[in-house]
């Protein structure tokens, strides 16, 4: 459902961007994920729940290394291979964000531990501002090797990405603690329309996203960079499940929650967050995001179906 949910959005997306002025990108549209994509993973997290944390310290050390060092690693790998900084960016800024707002939902269907799942979940949400520092660095290092100059994110974006930070996370979680102290009954109708709200959110961010004037340049992609972008991206998902499945035993129901931490990216995060960097990196940026869509979704019931 989500996939089809995906494509019609970019689809619509595209061709008001393509036959009208397109839209403008404001700031307010990481406030909009923030609170209604973010914000309903937050509602199950209770602060004690890190006391489980110590218990699972080799679990929580491996996946930290596998999305701050390893992934990374391969995405920067894949990324000079491509030759091009802007999938290099992409599938960089893919890299640094694990889990996402589907990670859960395959959590719970492949019947892991979604204790773990949510302490990995917020981990890698408090750890977002070390993901932008990373990528903000990644694009100030390794544009000379790709001949590029790049552009600081402060000069040429309506939102710097700390900005970001504060939007997507920082006012969510407090949002999150005051309905849950003083209007208990507004997290207990999201939790129950949680998918349907889901689908509506995922519509219309990415709808507004490939609706922004700056996608009509994608006219200008030759296909021949299309599929540089599809096969640079499924390397970095096959290398990602590779990984994932040296780290952990997928048949313990603690390291199976992991697992799904490291082959689920927050797509929907990057799509937002390479919309206001793709001055700096250049519009294929946006390829491989666009393309994990179609790869992760498929993966993801693959792997579901055969992990135990």
């Amino acid at each position: 459902m989500q996939i089809l949910v995906v494509i019609i959005a970019m689809v619509l997306g595209l061709l008001y961007s393509f036959n009208f002025e397109g839209f403008i990108f404001v700031p307010a549209i990481c406030l909009f994920a923030g609170l209604f994509m973010v914000m309903p993973t937050l509602f199950n997290f209770k602060l004690r729940d890190f006391s489980q944390a110590k218990d699972h310290k080799t679990i929580i050390a491996k996946n930290l290394l596998a999305n701050f060092l390893i992934l990374p690693l391969i995405a920067i790998g894949i990324g000079l291979l491509a030759g091009d900084f802007g999938i290099a960016g992409g599938l960089f800024l893919l890299s640094l964000l694990g889990g996402g707002g589907m990670v859960m939902h395959w959590i719970k269907k492949s019947h892991a531990n979604t204790h773990i799942g949510f302490i990995l979940l917020f981990i890698n949400l408090i750890l977002l501002s070390l993901s932008f520092i990373l990528f903000e660095q990644f694009g100030l290092r390794l544009a000379s090797y790709f001949n590029n100059t790049y552009y600081t994110l402060a000069g040429d974006s309506p939102i710097h990405l700390r900005g970001a930070f504060m939007l997507l996370v920082v006012i969510p979680f407090v949002v999150s603690r005051i309905l849950l102290r003083f209007f208990p009954k507004v997290p207990m109708l999201m939790q129950k329309q949680r998918q349907k709200l889901s689908n509506i959110s995922i519509f219309i961010i990415i709808f507004y996203l490939f609706a922004l004037e700056s996608n009509e340049v994608l006219l200008d992609i030759g296909y021949l960079l299309f599929i540089k972008a599809f096969f640079a991206t499924l390397s970095f998902y096959i290398l990602a499940f590779i990984v994932a499945k040296l780290f952990y035993n997928t048949k313990d129901e603690n390291s199976r929650a992991a697992f799904w931490h490291i082959v689920t990216r927050y797509i929907t995060l990057a799509l937002i967050i390479s919309t206001f960097t793709m001055g700096s990196f250049g519009v294929t940026m946006i390829l491989p995001i666009m393309i994990a869509y179609f790869i992760q979704v498929p993966f993801a019931i693959y792997y579901n179906r055969h992990l135990v």
